[in-house]
């Protein structure tokens, strides 16, 4: 009986050190949360002012060619948001199909071009080429496609 007592004195003890710890940490909890939230709320300004990427076309279709032909096509796209969109990766789905771009800043409101050749040799049958690009932009990663036939020689 006497051990049962020292133990819940113990416990007791214990308990009472424990609590008072958990209120200091919920005081500097609450000291905290003020700084965070606004924080945050630079944070969510922020992503607001982002640029953002639209496309005139968001697929090309060149229809029928005969192999060995060569598909140029260009895509523009248009910075609708605002900040500048950087382009930092254009790749597309094949070596056959060659994108070029510019890596200079797209200002809000402005257009850029992706530039892309298709070398149909090898190719015959139905090809749907897909073009991703990658930005800075609140859509950081979008698509555009290359599709048709390529006939036999």
């Amino acid at each position: 009986m006497k051990n049962f007592s020292k133990y819940s004195v113990f416990a007791l003890v214990s308990v009472f050190f424990f609590s008072c710890g958990n209120a200091k940490n919920e005081k500097v909890e609450a000291a905290t949360i003020g700084p965070v939230a606004a924080a945050t709320d630079s944070l969510s300004k922020a992503a607001a002012q982002l640029g953002k990427i639209e496309f005139a076309e968001s697929a090309f279709d060149f229809g029928q060619v005969k192999e060995g032909a060569e598909v140029k096509h260009t895509f523009v796209l248009k910075n609708t948001g605002d900040a500048p969109v950087i382009l930092s990766k254009v790749n597309a789905s094949c070596g056959c199909t060659q994108p070029e771009f510019s890596k200079s800043p797209i200002l809000p409101g402005g257009t850029s071009d992706i530039r892309v050749t298709f070398k149909s040799e090898g190719q015959v049958g139905k090809q749907q080429k897909i073009i991703t690009i990658q930005s800075n932009a609140s859509n950081g990663m979008t698509t555009v496609q290359l599709k048709g036939e390529v006939l036999p020689k």
